[in-house]
C-alpha cells in the first residue's frame, strides 16, 4: 500500500509582514461591533451604565463589556424570565442557550448559579476578532479558534453553520418547531466544532514530530538532513510513505516542513518510536481527557501505542486514530509561538488564578521550528475532507495570539482557511 504524498500540503503565509493598519481591501471592524480598550494583556471595556434589569432577572453574559443576552418577561409565573440574545448566532458557541423548554448550554449552564445570582459574566472575547471569523466562514462548515497563549484567554471562538439561541427560549409551539428543525439539520448547527468536531489533522502534526526530534537529539538542527528516501518503506511492511524527489529526499526539517514531506516523517516516527512521539504530542495537550474552557472539549487523541510499524508511520502524518479539535491545534501553534510554553485555555478570566503555564518543548526547540515554519502551517487532509490552518503573530506589546482554522469541504481550502486565519489574526492584534 502506498501513501503518496498530497499537493498543497504546506502552505506558508507570512503574517508578520502585514500592516498594522490590516489587510489591503478589507477592513477587519464591523459597524455594529464595539471593541473593549485593551488594558494589561487580556483588556478591559469601558461599559455604558448598566441597564436597571427587573428585580430576580438572571446577570447577563458580556463581550466587550456588553451584554449579549438580555432579559424579559416570560408571561410564566413558575419561570417568569426568558432569556433574549444580542447576535445569536455570533457568539452562541460561548454563551450556549437557556431555554425554558430545553435546557441549558455552556456558559448559561456552567456560570447558571452566578447568573441566577443576578450576577453577569466577563469573557475574554474580543468582539471585533469574533466578527471576523465568523463571518469568514459564513456559508462554510467548520470552525476558528484565536488565543492567547501566554494566558490561555479565547479571544475568538467560532462555529458554522451556527444557530440563533432567540428561536427557541420560550416554550410555544414555534420554539417547539425550530429546536426540532435544528436537531434535524445535517448541518449540525448546534454542535460546537470548535470544542467538539474531531479530525485527523493530517501534516498539521509533523510539527510536533519535528519538535520529538530535535528535544530528543535526533536531530541537531532544523537544518540538518534527514537521510530519508524520497519513498519510505516502513520497516516490516509494504506500507510506502513519499515526498516530493525534488524537495523531500533527505529533506532537513526546515524543507520537509514547507513541502509536507510524509516520507520523512514516517521515517522519524520509526527511528523516534511510539513512546516518544506521544509524550511529545501530551506535552502539546493531546490526550488530556477534561479541557473545560469551561465548557468541555472533546479530547484529542495521539495514539499511545499503535498496533504497528505501519500505524505508528500514519500516526506520524495526523492520520489513522490521531484526532484534533481546533482548540487543540490552536495550542500547538501556540506553544511554537510562545517560546514553548502554553497555558490552559479559557473563554472567562479569572484574575485571582492565573492559568499556570505549560512547557511544551524547550525554547530553543521552539525558537528553531518557528523559523522554520514561519507564521502559518496549512494542511488538507482528504482521508477527512478537512483543511487545517494555524497561525502565530505578535501582537503589540509582546502579546503571542495564535489561531486555528478548520473546514470541511470535499475540495482542497488551503488558501481560503489561510486567508481566514490571517484575517482573524490581524483583527485580534488591533
Amino acid at each position: 500500500m502506498s501513501v503518496p504524498s498530497r499537493p498543497r500540503v504546506a502552505v506558508l503565509v507570512t503574517l508578520l509582514t502585514l500592516a498594522s493598519a490590516g489587510l489591503s481591501g478589507c477592513s477587519t471592524e464591523h459597524p455594529d461591533v464595539h471593541r473593549a480598550k485593551p488594558s494589561g494583556a487580556a483588556g478591559t471595556a469601558e461599559a455604558k451604565p448598566p441597564v436597571p434589569k427587573p428585580v430576580g432577572a438572571p446577570g447577563d453574559i458580556l463581550v466587550g463589556g456588553r451584554p449579549v443576552t438580555g432579559t424579559v418577561p416570560s408571561g410564566n409565573a413558575k419561570f417568569p424570565f426568558r432569556r433574549t440574545y444580542t447576535d445569536g448566532e455570533l457568539y452562541a458557541p460561548v454563551t450556549g442557550y437557556r431555554s425554558l423548554a430545553f435546557g441549558n448550554t455552556q456558559l448559561e449552564s456552567l456560570l447558571r448559579e452566578d447568573l441566577d445570582a443576578g450576577k453577569d459574566v466577563a469573557t475574554t472575547i474580543d468582539p471585533v476578532a469574533q466578527r471576523t471569523a465568523f463571518d469568514a466562514l459564513r456559508g462554510r462548515t467548520g470552525a476558528a479558534v484565536a488565543l492567547d497563549a501566554r494566558t490561555g484567554e479565547i479571544v475568538a471562538l467560532v462555529s458554522t453553520p451556527s444557530y440563533d439561541p432567540n428561536s427557541f427560549t420560550g416554550y410555544a409551539t414555534s420554539d417547539a418547531k425550530a429546536w426540532k428543525q435544528l436537531n434535524a439539520d445535517a448541518g449540525k448547527p448546534l454542535l460546537n466544532r470548535a470544542l467538539r468536531d474531531l479530525h485527523n489533522p493530517g501534516s498539521a502534526t509533523h510539527i510536533i514530530v519535528a519538535a520529538a526530534a530535535l528535544e530528543k537529539g535526533l536531530l541537531a538542527s532544523v537544518d540538518a538532513p534527514t537521510r530519508s528516501p524520497a519513498v519510505h518503506t516502513v520497516p516490516d511492511s509494504s506500507v510506502q510513505f513519499s515526498g516530493d524527489p525534488a524537495h523531500c529526499t533527505d529533506a532537513s526539517l526546515r524543507a520537509a516542513l514547507r513541502y509536507a514531506c510524509q516520507n520523512v516523517f514516517a521515517r522519524l516516527a520509526t527511528d523516534l518510536g511510539a513512546e516518544t512521539l506521544a509524550a511529545t504530542a501530551e506535552s502539546f495537550g493531546f490526550n488530556t481527557e477534561q479541557v473545560d474552557t469551561p465548557a468541555r472539549a472533546f479530547e484529542s487523541k495521539w495514539p499511545r501505542q499503535p498496533g504497528n510499524a505501519a500505524q505508528l508511520a500514519l500516526t506520524a502524518n495526523g492520520l489513522f486514530d490521531t484526532t484534533a479539535t481546533p482548540l487543540q491545534m490552536a495550542i500547538v501553534m501556540g506553544a511554537i509561538g510562545n517560546d514553548g510554553n502554553w497555558a490552559s485555555p479559557r473563554v472567562v478570566p479569572d484574575p485571582k488564578t492565573p492559568a499556570p503555564s505549560r512547557r511544551a518543548v524547550s525554547q530553543h526547540t521552539a525558537d528553531q521550528l518557528r523559523q522554520a515554519v514561519g507564521s502559518s502551517v496549512n494542511a488538507w487532509v482528504p482521508s477527512a475532507s478537512v483543511t487545517w490552518a494555524m497561525a502565530h503573530a505578535q501582537a503589540p506589546g509582546g502579546r503571542p495570539l495564535t489561531v486555528a482554522v478548520s473546514i470541511s469541504s470535499g475540495a482542497d481550502t488551503s488558501r481560503e482557511a489561510a486567508q481566514i486565519a490571517e484575517r482573524v489574526l490581524e483583527a485580534a492584534k488591533q
